[in-house]
């Protein structure tokens, strides 16, 4: 098990697992989620880390979506916001790209969802490997992540 997946054994949340054999030469770990699975884009949700003038902060957004560094900026009460470092956000986080989960990170961060994840019953993001997607609903992400939600995908 993974800490994302022990996460929410811990908080006694209701959640599904979905596996899935996951090709090494892929980059585009969330598209491949999404065609593994077969699910619809806007369901499958990407876990990016940013920096905040030095303060690693969690994005949850669509897959079909870019995030809005601005809108996450001003969301996080922040005057800019730009792509954390890959070796920084693994670090933090203690997942490998490609496999960071909002859940279970080594270091806690404040955390923001995009708001159109609460227009599902459930929705899913990474457990912490690649190949591996935890189903749940945006409130209990929310909830165990104490996250913030607002509008910041571009589509």
């Amino acid at each position: 098990m993974t800490p994302a997946v022990n996460a929410a054994k811990r908080a006694k949340i209701e959640f599904n697992l979905h596996q899935y054999e996951h090709d090494p030469d892929t980059n585009n770990y969330g598209n491949e989620a999404v065609e593994a699975l077969g699910l619809c884009s806007d369901r499958v949700f990407k876990t990016l880390v940013a920096d905040l003038a030095g303060e690693l902060v969690v994005a949850v957004v669509p897959v079909a979506c870019q995030l809005n560094l601005k809108a996450l900026a001003k969301a996080m009460g922040a005057k800019k916001a730009t792509m954390a470092d890959i070796t920084k956000a693994e670090r933090s986080s203690g997942y490998v790209a490609g496999g960071i989960s909002p859940l279970g990170q080594r270091k806690a961060l404040r955390t923001c969802i995009d708001n159109t994840a609460f227009g599902f019953d459930s929705i899913f993001v990474s457990a912490g490997r690649r190949g591996l997607e935890i189903e749940l609903t945006a409130c209990d992400l929310q909830q165990l992540t104490r996250a913030t939600s607002a509008a910041i995908a571009d589509r």
